[in-house]
Protein backbone atom coordinates (compact mmCIF):
# COMPACT_ATOMS: atom_id res chain seq x y z
CA UNK A 1 0.00 0.00 0.00
CA UNK A 2 0.94 3.48 -0.47
CA UNK A 3 0.61 6.45 1.43
CA UNK A 4 -1.75 8.69 -0.99
CA UNK A 5 -4.05 10.82 0.50
CA UNK A 6 -7.45 9.06 1.43
CA UNK A 7 -10.64 8.38 3.54
CA UNK A 8 -11.40 4.74 4.51
CA UNK A 9 -14.11 5.66 6.28
CA UNK A 10 -17.76 6.32 5.86
CA UNK A 11 -20.11 8.85 6.95
CA UNK A 12 -22.87 8.57 8.33
CA UNK A 13 -24.82 11.50 10.55
CA UNK A 14 -22.08 13.74 10.52
CA UNK A 15 -19.26 11.25 11.90
CA UNK A 16 -16.52 9.64 9.99
CA UNK A 17 -16.89 5.86 11.18
CA UNK A 18 -15.88 2.12 10.51
CA UNK A 19 -17.65 -0.26 9.02
CA UNK A 20 -20.03 -2.45 11.31
CA UNK A 21 -17.49 -5.12 13.21
CA UNK A 22 -14.63 -2.90 11.54
CA UNK A 23 -14.90 -4.68 8.13
CA UNK A 24 -12.84 -3.24 5.01
CA UNK A 25 -11.55 -4.33 1.69
CA UNK A 26 -8.81 -3.80 -0.96
CA UNK A 27 -8.49 -1.05 -2.84
CA UNK A 28 -6.81 -1.91 -6.58
CA UNK A 29 -4.83 0.12 -8.54
CA UNK A 30 -5.64 -0.94 -12.09
CA UNK A 31 -3.08 -0.19 -13.67
CA UNK A 32 -0.35 -1.57 -11.18
CA UNK A 33 -2.74 -4.16 -10.10
CA UNK A 34 -1.12 -3.27 -6.54
CA UNK A 35 -3.62 -2.70 -3.17
CA UNK A 36 -3.54 1.06 -2.55
CA UNK A 37 -5.58 0.89 0.28
CA UNK A 38 -8.56 -0.35 1.90
CA UNK A 39 -12.17 1.02 2.41
CA UNK A 40 -14.76 0.73 4.86
CA UNK A 41 -16.67 -2.39 3.57
CA UNK A 42 -20.52 -1.13 5.00
CA UNK A 43 -22.96 -3.71 6.16
CA UNK A 44 -27.05 -3.57 5.86
CA UNK A 45 -27.02 -2.18 9.06
CA UNK A 46 -25.05 0.49 8.11
CA UNK A 47 -26.66 1.29 5.59
CA UNK A 48 -29.91 1.45 7.36
CA UNK A 49 -28.51 4.05 10.05
CA UNK A 50 -27.36 5.81 6.71
CA UNK A 51 -30.72 5.91 5.65
CA UNK A 52 -32.52 6.83 9.11
CA UNK A 53 -30.08 9.93 9.68
CA UNK A 54 -30.87 11.24 6.25
CA UNK A 55 -34.69 11.24 7.47
CA UNK A 56 -34.45 12.90 10.13
CA UNK A 57 -32.15 15.46 8.57
CA UNK A 58 -35.00 15.76 6.46
CA UNK A 59 -38.09 15.62 8.42
CA UNK A 60 -36.79 17.16 11.89
CA UNK A 61 -34.71 20.08 10.65
CA UNK A 62 -35.14 23.03 8.44
CA UNK A 63 -32.30 22.07 5.63
CA UNK A 64 -34.71 21.98 3.35
CA UNK A 65 -36.67 25.26 3.67
CA UNK A 66 -33.19 27.19 5.09
CA UNK A 67 -31.87 28.40 1.06
CA UNK A 68 -29.56 30.56 2.76
CA UNK A 69 -27.73 27.58 4.40
CA UNK A 70 -27.64 25.71 1.75
CA UNK A 71 -26.42 28.57 -0.54
CA UNK A 72 -23.44 28.87 2.44
CA UNK A 73 -22.67 25.05 2.17
CA UNK A 74 -22.42 24.44 -1.44
CA UNK A 75 -20.38 27.36 -1.22
CA UNK A 76 -18.16 26.01 1.27
CA UNK A 77 -17.90 22.44 -0.79
CA UNK A 78 -17.03 24.10 -3.69
CA UNK A 79 -14.00 25.72 -1.99
CA UNK A 80 -13.02 22.52 -0.07
CA UNK A 81 -13.06 20.62 -3.46
CA UNK A 82 -10.90 23.44 -5.20
CA UNK A 83 -8.47 23.14 -1.92
CA UNK A 84 -7.98 19.80 -2.03
CA UNK A 85 -7.79 19.33 -6.29
CA UNK A 86 -4.56 18.34 -6.23
CA UNK A 87 -5.03 15.27 -3.55
CA UNK A 88 -8.28 14.48 -5.08
CA UNK A 89 -6.29 13.98 -8.65
CA UNK A 90 -3.92 12.02 -7.43
CA UNK A 91 -6.52 9.86 -5.09
CA UNK A 92 -8.46 8.89 -8.54
CA UNK A 93 -5.60 8.91 -11.21
CA UNK A 94 -4.59 5.88 -9.01
CA UNK A 95 -8.33 3.94 -7.66
CA UNK A 96 -9.68 4.57 -11.25
CA UNK A 97 -6.26 4.02 -13.77
CA UNK A 98 -8.02 7.47 -15.12
CA UNK A 99 -4.83 9.24 -17.16
CA UNK A 100 -4.06 12.53 -15.71
CA UNK A 101 -4.87 14.73 -18.92
CA UNK A 102 -8.43 13.44 -18.49
CA UNK A 103 -8.42 14.92 -14.49
CA UNK A 104 -8.49 18.54 -16.32
CA UNK A 105 -11.96 18.08 -18.13
CA UNK A 106 -15.05 15.33 -16.79
CA UNK A 107 -12.79 12.98 -14.49
CA UNK A 108 -12.08 16.10 -11.67
CA UNK A 109 -12.30 19.86 -12.54
CA UNK A 110 -14.78 20.05 -14.38
CA UNK A 111 -17.35 18.63 -11.61
CA UNK A 112 -15.58 20.88 -9.40
CA UNK A 113 -16.85 24.03 -11.58
CA UNK A 114 -20.53 22.58 -11.65
CA UNK A 115 -20.36 22.41 -7.69
CA UNK A 116 -20.13 26.50 -8.07
CA UNK A 117 -22.77 26.72 -11.18
CA UNK A 118 -25.26 24.65 -8.52
CA UNK A 119 -24.92 27.38 -5.82
CA UNK A 120 -25.38 30.45 -8.32
CA UNK A 121 -27.96 28.99 -9.63
CA UNK A 122 -29.95 28.11 -6.08
CA UNK A 123 -29.05 32.02 -5.52
CA UNK A 124 -31.47 33.14 -8.27
CA UNK A 125 -33.80 30.23 -8.70
CA UNK A 126 -37.13 31.27 -8.39
CA UNK A 127 -39.32 28.70 -5.99
CA UNK A 128 -42.76 30.12 -6.42
CA UNK A 129 -44.62 30.64 -9.63
CA UNK A 130 -48.03 33.12 -9.76
CA UNK A 131 -50.83 31.56 -11.95
CA UNK A 132 -52.73 34.54 -11.11
CA UNK A 133 -56.59 34.35 -11.04
CA UNK A 134 -59.07 32.02 -12.17
CA UNK A 135 -63.36 31.93 -11.56
CA UNK A 136 -64.52 28.94 -11.74
CA UNK A 137 -68.69 28.13 -10.68
CA UNK A 138 -69.24 31.56 -9.11
CA UNK A 139 -65.63 31.41 -6.95
CA UNK A 140 -62.64 33.40 -8.00
CA UNK A 141 -59.53 32.13 -6.46
CA UNK A 142 -55.95 33.15 -6.93
CA UNK A 143 -53.54 30.49 -7.84
CA UNK A 144 -49.87 29.71 -7.34
CA UNK A 145 -46.98 26.96 -7.82
CA UNK A 146 -43.97 26.09 -4.86
CA UNK A 147 -41.15 23.66 -5.43
CA UNK A 148 -39.91 21.99 -2.73
CA UNK A 149 -37.38 18.87 -2.01
CA UNK A 150 -38.37 15.72 -3.04
CA UNK A 151 -37.04 14.31 0.25
CA UNK A 152 -34.28 11.17 0.91
CA UNK A 153 -32.47 11.01 -2.03
CA UNK A 154 -30.28 7.34 -2.96
CA UNK A 155 -27.21 8.50 -5.15
CA UNK A 156 -25.56 4.95 -6.25
CA UNK A 157 -22.99 5.93 -8.46
CA UNK A 158 -20.63 4.05 -10.91
CA UNK A 159 -16.91 3.54 -11.13
CA UNK A 160 -16.02 5.08 -14.36
CA UNK A 161 -15.98 8.77 -12.91
CA UNK A 162 -16.82 8.66 -9.12
CA UNK A 163 -16.42 12.19 -8.46
CA UNK A 164 -18.10 13.88 -12.02
CA UNK A 165 -21.05 11.43 -11.42
CA UNK A 166 -21.27 11.64 -7.49
CA UNK A 167 -21.19 15.62 -7.63
CA UNK A 168 -24.04 15.46 -10.50
CA UNK A 169 -26.13 14.11 -8.14
CA UNK A 170 -24.71 15.55 -4.61
CA UNK A 171 -24.79 19.09 -5.95
CA UNK A 172 -28.61 19.69 -7.39
CA UNK A 173 -29.60 17.54 -4.55
CA UNK A 174 -28.11 19.65 -1.71
CA UNK A 175 -29.08 23.07 -3.62
CA UNK A 176 -32.99 21.67 -4.05
CA UNK A 177 -32.99 20.96 0.14
CA UNK A 178 -32.57 17.03 0.08
CA UNK A 179 -30.77 15.04 1.63
CA UNK A 180 -28.51 12.30 0.29
CA UNK A 181 -27.35 8.82 0.65
CA UNK A 182 -23.99 8.63 -1.61
CA UNK A 183 -23.89 4.98 -2.36
CA UNK A 184 -19.72 4.52 -4.00
CA UNK A 185 -19.06 1.63 -6.41
CA UNK A 186 -17.33 -1.29 -5.15
CA UNK A 187 -14.12 -0.67 -7.36
CA UNK A 188 -13.66 3.11 -6.92
CA UNK A 189 -14.98 3.63 -2.92
CA UNK A 190 -12.04 6.18 -2.48
CA UNK A 191 -13.08 8.59 -4.41
CA UNK A 192 -16.21 9.23 -2.88
CA UNK A 193 -15.02 8.32 0.32
CA UNK A 194 -13.16 11.93 0.24
CA UNK A 195 -16.32 13.72 -0.53
CA UNK A 196 -17.63 12.49 2.82
CA UNK A 197 -14.48 13.64 4.27
CA UNK A 198 -14.63 17.49 2.53
CA UNK A 199 -18.02 17.77 3.90
CA UNK A 200 -17.45 16.81 7.23
CA UNK A 201 -13.83 18.67 7.54
CA UNK A 202 -14.76 21.91 5.95
CA UNK A 203 -18.19 22.07 5.33
CA UNK A 204 -21.53 23.03 8.23
CA UNK A 205 -23.82 20.96 6.44
CA UNK A 206 -25.46 19.55 9.32
CA UNK A 207 -25.22 15.64 10.33
CA UNK A 208 -27.76 13.60 8.03
CA UNK A 209 -28.06 15.58 5.36
CA UNK A 210 -24.87 13.79 3.42
CA UNK A 211 -24.05 9.85 3.89
CA UNK A 212 -21.20 8.10 2.12
CA UNK A 213 -21.20 4.26 2.25
CA UNK A 214 -18.88 2.18 0.32
CA UNK A 215 -19.24 -1.35 0.30
CA UNK A 216 -17.64 -4.72 -1.47
CA UNK A 217 -20.53 -6.11 -2.50
CA UNK A 218 -23.86 -3.93 -4.37
CA UNK A 219 -25.86 -5.96 -2.21
CA UNK A 220 -25.76 -3.28 0.14
CA UNK A 221 -27.12 -1.12 -2.75
CA UNK A 222 -30.69 -3.07 -3.13
CA UNK A 223 -31.44 -1.69 0.32
CA UNK A 224 -31.39 1.55 -1.32
CA UNK A 225 -33.75 0.98 -3.81
CA UNK A 226 -36.73 -0.48 -1.97
CA UNK A 227 -36.48 1.14 1.40
CA UNK A 228 -39.48 3.26 2.91
CA UNK A 229 -37.24 5.83 4.00
CA UNK A 230 -35.86 6.89 0.49
CA UNK A 231 -38.00 8.98 -1.55
CA UNK A 232 -35.81 9.09 -5.11
CA UNK A 233 -33.13 6.74 -6.31
CA UNK A 234 -30.71 8.54 -8.91
CA UNK A 235 -28.76 5.84 -10.35
CA UNK A 236 -25.89 5.71 -12.60
CA UNK A 237 -24.99 2.86 -14.55
CA UNK A 238 -25.83 -0.02 -16.71
CA UNK A 239 -29.17 -1.45 -18.60
CA UNK A 240 -30.00 -4.06 -16.73
CA UNK A 241 -29.01 -2.96 -13.07
CA UNK A 242 -31.33 0.35 -13.95
CA UNK A 243 -34.13 -2.06 -14.65
CA UNK A 244 -33.89 -4.29 -11.27
CA UNK A 245 -33.96 -0.82 -9.54
CA UNK A 246 -37.25 0.45 -11.29
CA UNK A 247 -38.82 -2.88 -10.31
CA UNK A 248 -37.48 -2.38 -6.37
CA UNK A 249 -38.76 1.21 -6.10
CA UNK A 250 -41.94 0.10 -7.70
CA UNK A 251 -42.91 -1.36 -4.59
CA UNK A 252 -43.18 2.32 -2.55
CA UNK A 253 -43.96 4.06 -6.51
CA UNK A 254 -40.25 6.27 -5.62
CA UNK A 255 -39.10 8.63 -8.12
CA UNK A 256 -36.00 6.99 -10.55
CA UNK A 257 -33.45 9.30 -12.22
CA UNK A 258 -31.39 6.80 -13.94
CA UNK A 259 -28.41 7.05 -16.73
CA UNK A 260 -27.89 3.75 -18.13
CA UNK A 261 -25.92 2.35 -20.63
CA UNK A 262 -25.24 3.32 -24.33
CA UNK A 263 -24.08 2.14 -28.23
CA UNK A 264 -23.87 5.15 -29.58
CA UNK A 265 -23.49 5.93 -33.20
CA UNK A 266 -21.05 8.16 -34.88
CA UNK A 267 -22.53 9.34 -38.47
CA UNK A 268 -20.37 9.73 -41.48
CA UNK A 269 -21.69 11.56 -44.57
CA UNK A 270 -20.38 10.83 -47.62
CA UNK A 271 -19.82 14.58 -47.90
CA UNK A 272 -17.09 14.42 -44.59
CA UNK A 273 -13.86 14.44 -44.74
CA UNK A 274 -12.66 10.96 -43.92
CA UNK A 275 -9.83 11.07 -42.00
CA UNK A 276 -10.81 14.24 -40.23
CA UNK A 277 -13.78 12.11 -39.06
CA UNK A 278 -11.70 8.98 -38.68
CA UNK A 279 -9.21 11.05 -36.06
CA UNK A 280 -12.22 12.16 -34.30
CA UNK A 281 -13.98 8.54 -33.97
CA UNK A 282 -10.62 7.03 -33.12
CA UNK A 283 -9.76 9.31 -30.28
CA UNK A 284 -12.99 9.32 -28.46
CA UNK A 285 -12.96 5.79 -28.12
CA UNK A 286 -9.82 5.56 -26.32
CA UNK A 287 -11.27 8.59 -23.66
CA UNK A 288 -10.96 6.50 -20.75
CA UNK A 289 -10.49 3.24 -22.62
CA UNK A 290 -13.62 3.18 -23.55
CA UNK A 291 -15.30 3.31 -20.10
CA UNK A 292 -17.73 5.88 -21.08
CA UNK A 293 -21.29 5.32 -21.44
CA UNK A 294 -21.74 8.27 -24.17
CA UNK A 295 -18.77 7.37 -26.50
CA UNK A 296 -19.60 6.67 -29.62
CA UNK A 297 -18.60 3.08 -30.45
CA UNK A 298 -20.54 2.34 -33.58
CA UNK A 299 -18.96 4.17 -36.52
CA UNK A 300 -21.32 4.48 -39.57
CA UNK A 301 -19.68 5.36 -42.71
CA UNK A 302 -20.72 5.48 -46.55
CA UNK A 303 -19.88 1.50 -47.91
CA UNK A 304 -17.82 3.76 -50.53
CA UNK A 305 -15.64 5.56 -47.85
CA UNK A 306 -15.53 2.26 -45.99
CA UNK A 307 -11.93 1.00 -46.70
CA UNK A 308 -10.71 4.71 -46.40
CA UNK A 309 -11.59 5.53 -43.32
CA UNK A 310 -11.07 2.13 -41.73
CA UNK A 311 -7.34 2.98 -43.04
CA UNK A 312 -7.40 5.95 -41.36
CA UNK A 313 -8.80 5.38 -38.03
CA UNK A 314 -6.74 2.03 -37.98
CA UNK A 315 -3.83 4.81 -38.48
CA UNK A 316 -4.87 6.90 -35.66
CA UNK A 317 -5.12 3.90 -33.21
CA UNK A 318 -1.69 3.02 -33.76
CA UNK A 319 -0.12 6.01 -32.53
CA UNK A 320 -2.49 5.86 -29.08
CA UNK A 321 -0.23 6.63 -26.16
CA UNK A 322 -1.29 3.74 -23.54
CA UNK A 323 0.26 3.09 -19.89
CA UNK A 324 1.28 4.63 -17.14
CA UNK A 325 -2.06 7.08 -16.16
CA UNK A 326 0.44 9.26 -13.81
CA UNK A 327 2.71 10.10 -17.44
CA UNK A 328 1.40 13.24 -18.62
CA UNK A 329 1.56 11.77 -22.45
CA UNK A 330 -0.82 9.00 -21.81
CA UNK A 331 -4.05 9.22 -23.68
CA UNK A 332 -5.51 5.84 -22.53
CA UNK A 333 -4.75 3.74 -18.80
CA UNK A 334 -6.30 0.95 -17.97
CA UNK A 335 -9.72 -1.10 -18.11
CA UNK A 336 -10.65 -1.01 -14.14
CA UNK A 337 -10.41 -4.97 -13.49
CA UNK A 338 -9.44 -8.27 -15.31
CA UNK A 339 -13.34 -9.20 -15.45
CA UNK A 340 -13.91 -5.51 -17.56
CA UNK A 341 -10.77 -6.75 -19.88
CA UNK A 342 -12.24 -10.31 -20.51
CA UNK A 343 -15.09 -8.92 -21.04
CA UNK A 344 -14.33 -6.64 -24.12
CA UNK A 345 -11.75 -9.34 -25.11
CA UNK A 346 -14.76 -11.84 -25.41
CA UNK A 347 -17.43 -9.03 -27.52
CA UNK A 348 -14.39 -8.51 -29.84
CA UNK A 349 -13.83 -12.67 -30.28
CA UNK A 350 -17.58 -12.76 -30.94
CA UNK A 351 -17.43 -10.30 -33.61
CA UNK A 352 -14.41 -12.05 -35.38
CA UNK A 353 -16.89 -15.08 -35.09
CA UNK A 354 -19.66 -13.34 -36.70
CA UNK A 355 -17.86 -11.59 -39.48
CA UNK A 356 -15.75 -8.61 -38.35
CA UNK A 357 -12.29 -8.20 -38.81
CA UNK A 358 -9.88 -7.01 -36.71
CA UNK A 359 -8.14 -3.91 -38.60
CA UNK A 360 -6.10 -2.95 -35.19
CA UNK A 361 -5.59 -4.10 -31.79
CA UNK A 362 -7.77 -7.26 -30.68
CA UNK A 363 -5.62 -8.53 -27.63
CA UNK A 364 -4.19 -7.62 -24.06
CA UNK A 365 -1.15 -5.83 -25.41
CA UNK A 366 2.29 -7.19 -24.01
CA UNK A 367 3.37 -4.00 -22.19
CA UNK A 368 2.94 -2.72 -19.79
CA UNK A 369 3.08 -6.17 -18.30
CA UNK A 370 0.72 -5.76 -15.49
CA UNK A 371 -2.20 -3.77 -15.30
CA UNK A 372 -5.62 -4.00 -16.93
CA UNK A 373 -5.21 -2.88 -20.14
CA UNK A 374 -6.70 -3.94 -23.72
CA UNK A 375 -5.30 -2.56 -27.35
CA UNK A 376 -7.35 0.28 -28.69
CA UNK A 377 -9.03 -2.00 -31.09
CA UNK A 378 -10.48 -1.56 -34.39
CA UNK A 379 -13.41 -3.78 -36.33
CA UNK A 380 -13.96 -3.27 -40.17
CA UNK A 381 -17.33 -4.89 -41.62
CA UNK A 382 -19.55 -5.21 -38.50
CA UNK A 383 -23.00 -5.91 -39.19
CA UNK A 384 -25.28 -3.35 -37.43
CA UNK A 385 -26.92 -6.58 -36.01
CA UNK A 386 -23.96 -7.99 -35.08
CA UNK A 387 -23.28 -8.31 -30.87
CA UNK A 388 -20.70 -6.06 -30.73
CA UNK A 389 -22.97 -3.43 -32.61
CA UNK A 390 -25.90 -4.20 -29.79
CA UNK A 391 -24.44 -4.52 -26.38
CA UNK A 392 -21.85 -2.03 -24.74
CA UNK A 393 -18.69 -3.17 -24.48
CA UNK A 394 -17.41 -0.67 -22.27
CA UNK A 395 -13.83 -0.51 -23.50
CA UNK A 396 -11.47 0.71 -26.43
CA UNK A 397 -13.19 -0.88 -29.34
CA UNK A 398 -14.46 1.01 -32.48
CA UNK A 399 -16.98 -0.83 -34.57
CA UNK A 400 -16.83 0.30 -38.15
CA UNK A 401 -20.52 -0.52 -39.58
CA UNK A 402 -20.86 0.28 -43.73
CA UNK A 403 -24.33 1.65 -44.81
CA UNK A 404 -25.89 2.39 -48.27
CA UNK A 405 -28.65 4.17 -49.51
CA UNK A 406 -28.11 7.86 -47.89
CA UNK A 407 -28.84 9.91 -45.02
CA UNK A 408 -31.83 8.10 -43.84
CA UNK A 409 -30.75 4.45 -43.96
CA UNK A 410 -27.44 5.90 -41.65
CA UNK A 411 -30.54 7.39 -38.75
CA UNK A 412 -31.80 4.05 -39.37
CA UNK A 413 -29.32 2.13 -38.39
CA UNK A 414 -28.04 4.68 -35.40
CA UNK A 415 -31.17 4.12 -33.89
CA UNK A 416 -31.25 0.36 -34.31
CA UNK A 417 -30.53 -0.18 -31.38
CA UNK A 418 -31.86 -0.31 -27.86
CA UNK A 419 -30.30 2.55 -26.22
CA UNK A 420 -30.24 6.10 -26.98
CA UNK A 421 -27.82 8.06 -25.09
CA UNK A 422 -25.37 9.97 -27.18
CA UNK A 423 -24.11 10.29 -31.00
CA UNK A 424 -22.04 11.73 -33.91
CA UNK A 425 -22.93 13.75 -37.25
CA UNK A 426 -19.78 14.54 -39.38
CA UNK A 427 -20.06 16.40 -42.68
CA UNK A 428 -19.39 19.48 -44.85
CA UNK A 429 -23.31 20.96 -45.48
CA UNK A 430 -24.15 22.31 -41.29
CA UNK A 431 -27.93 21.94 -42.29
CA UNK A 432 -27.74 18.33 -43.35
CA UNK A 433 -26.01 17.46 -40.13
CA UNK A 434 -28.36 19.40 -38.41
CA UNK A 435 -30.82 17.26 -40.35
CA UNK A 436 -29.49 13.83 -39.31
CA UNK A 437 -29.11 14.90 -35.94
CA UNK A 438 -32.42 15.62 -34.91
CA UNK A 439 -33.51 12.01 -36.94
CA UNK A 440 -31.09 10.18 -34.19
CA UNK A 441 -33.22 9.19 -31.18
CA UNK A 442 -30.78 9.74 -28.38
CA UNK A 443 -30.35 13.05 -25.33
CA UNK A 444 -27.07 14.40 -27.04
CA UNK A 445 -25.71 14.58 -30.11
CA UNK A 446 -22.03 16.40 -31.07
CA UNK A 447 -22.01 17.91 -34.63
CA UNK A 448 -18.63 17.93 -36.36
CA UNK A 449 -16.26 17.05 -33.15
CA UNK A 450 -19.02 19.78 -31.20
CA UNK A 451 -18.83 19.64 -27.48
CA UNK A 452 -21.86 19.29 -25.19
CA UNK A 453 -20.51 18.64 -22.16
CA UNK A 454 -21.06 21.36 -19.35
CA UNK A 455 -22.75 22.02 -16.24
CA UNK A 456 -25.76 23.86 -17.90
CA UNK A 457 -26.15 21.34 -20.25
CA UNK A 458 -28.83 18.20 -19.36
CA UNK A 459 -27.39 14.84 -19.87
CA UNK A 460 -29.29 11.71 -20.27
CA UNK A 461 -31.09 9.37 -22.50
CA UNK A 462 -34.15 8.10 -24.47
CA UNK A 463 -35.38 4.55 -24.68
CA UNK A 464 -33.32 2.08 -22.01
CA UNK A 465 -30.65 4.75 -21.76
CA UNK A 466 -32.50 6.15 -18.93
CA UNK A 467 -35.14 8.35 -17.74
CA UNK A 468 -34.56 12.45 -16.84
CA UNK A 469 -31.81 14.27 -17.17
CA UNK A 470 -28.48 15.12 -15.60
CA UNK A 471 -26.72 18.65 -14.56
CA UNK A 472 -28.16 22.04 -15.97
CA UNK A 473 -31.55 23.68 -14.74
CA UNK A 474 -33.10 20.26 -15.64
CA UNK A 475 -30.70 17.99 -13.47
CA UNK A 476 -31.58 20.53 -10.58
CA UNK A 477 -35.34 20.13 -10.84
CA UNK A 478 -35.07 16.50 -10.85
CA UNK A 479 -34.78 16.82 -6.96
CA UNK A 480 -38.06 19.04 -6.67
CA UNK A 481 -42.01 18.44 -6.24
CA UNK A 482 -44.56 20.48 -7.43
CA UNK A 483 -47.34 21.65 -5.13
CA UNK A 484 -50.04 23.84 -6.54
CA UNK A 485 -51.95 26.12 -4.18
CA UNK A 486 -54.99 28.03 -4.38
CA UNK A 487 -57.06 30.53 -2.24
CA UNK A 488 -60.01 32.42 -2.32
CA UNK A 489 -60.19 36.01 -3.43
CA UNK A 490 -61.52 38.28 -0.84
CA UNK A 491 -63.09 41.15 -1.91
CA UNK A 492 -61.80 44.37 0.19
CA UNK A 493 -64.86 45.70 2.22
Amino acid sequence: MTDLWHEPRLLIDGELCEAEGGRTYPVINPATEDEIARSADASTADMERAIGSARRAFDETDWATDHDRRLRCLRQLHTALVDNLEELRALVVAEVGAPVMLTSGPMLEAPVAMTAWYADLLEGYEWTEDLGEREMMGRTSRRWVEREAIGVVAAITPYNYPIQISLAKLAPALAAGCTVVLKAAPDTPLSVLALGRLVHDHTDIPPGVVNVIAAESNDVSELLTAHRGVDMVSFTGSTPVGRAIMKAASETVKKTFLELGGKSAFIVLDDADPALAAMFAAFTICSHAGQGCAITTRLLVPAAMHDEVVASAAGVLGGIAFGDPTDASMMMGPLINARQRDKVDRLVQTAVAEGATIARGGSRPDAPEKGFFYEPTLLAGVGENDTIAQQEVFGPVLAVIPYEGGDEEAVRIANNSEFGLSGAVFGEDIERCRAVARGIRSGTISINGGMYYGPDAPFGGYKQSGIGREMGVAGFEEFLEIKTIAEPVVEAG
